[in-house]
């Protein structure tokens, strides 16, 4: 007999509450989310069907983005209200275990893993940042270019159209050009630099995430900075106006601030807490 599936969203420390989470907090396929107790941790899982989540179909459903955005959003939901309450530490989404047993054995393996998250993350929250710099074209329909930090050259005003022109002009013209758009890329990525040192100076840690792809984000601005932080509760309403400063200081530059969230991007020690632990 195939022994019921179990969904898990993330680790809590077992307080002896009867439940870890605000009442009405439906998981992945609306099933009731419950705590799964073993040595001082909970585990906070649902039931799930298993003609979806048992390994063969749960590996073809991973290729169905709409049944994916639902799962994922289903999976944030209960760890953001677990967060809202306490300190978790997320797990992978579409982790699954075989019943009650294989969530324990999970608390078991994991144990050292779980409860070195839970004492580094107690008390924070992480801060997602974004910077996006427009196309070049951008700056025109907006009313002209971004002003440049002082002592950068000025790019040169581009003219109606090329026809007319010598090859020799049109080169010149087309060199101009690329000088522009490389000078305006520079300037982006000096204003997300600033950014991040600025962030990272207010910040426990810091994690630089690859760049999004616009192509699967659908955004269409170039994706300059992406970055995580990890804030303690009490900083969080200076970190978040820290953020707005900065977006109100850089023109030709979008910041976006998402969060506060469950901290997954610190989930993992960093290897410097590692090295030190081992010395």
């Amino acid at each position: 007999m195939t022994r019921e599936l179990e969904y898990a969203y993330g680790v809590v420390r077992d307080t002896g509450a009867p439940d870890p989470l605000p009442p009405g907090v439906l998981g992945v396929a609306g099933g009731p989310v419950r705590a799964v107790r073993h040595r001082g941790l909970a585990v906070l899982a649902s039931p799930v069907p298993a003609e979806e989540f048992e390994e063969g179909p749960l590996r073809a459903r991973l290729e169905d983005l709409a049944w994916l955005e639902e799962v994922a959003r289903a999976h944030q939901r209960v760890v953001n209200a677990a967060g809202a309450v306490g300190c978790v530490v997320p797990v992978g989404m579409a982790t699954v275990c075989r019943g009650e047993e294989g969530l324990r054995r999970m608390l078991e393996e994991g144990h050292p893993r779980f409860t070195g998250a839970l004492d580094r993350l107690e008390g924070r929250v992480e801060w997602g940042v974004k910077v996006y710099a427009g196309p070049v074209g951008a700056e025109a329909a907006a009313g002209g270019p971004a002003p440049a930090p002082a002592g950068a050259p000025s790019p040169p005003p581009a003219k109606a159209s090329s026809r007319g022109l010598s090859g020799r002009d049109y080169l010149r013209r087309r060199t101009a050009q690329r000088r522009a758009q490389e000078q305006r890329w520079q300037r982006a990525e000096d204003g997300a630099r600033l950014v991040h040192e600025t962030l990272a100076g207010l910040a426990e840690r810091a994690r630089l995430h690859p760049p999004q792809d616009g192509r699967l984000s659908g955004v269409t601005d170039r994706n300059v900075l992406n970055a995580a932080y990890l804030v303690p509760h009490e900083h969080s309403e200076g970190f978040a106006a820290r953020v707005r400063e900065l977006a109100d200081r850089l023109a030709g530059l979008r910041v976006e601030l998402t969060g506060p969230w469950a901290p997954y991007s610190f989930v993992a020690p960093d290897p410097a807490d590692r090295a030190r632990a081992a010395s």
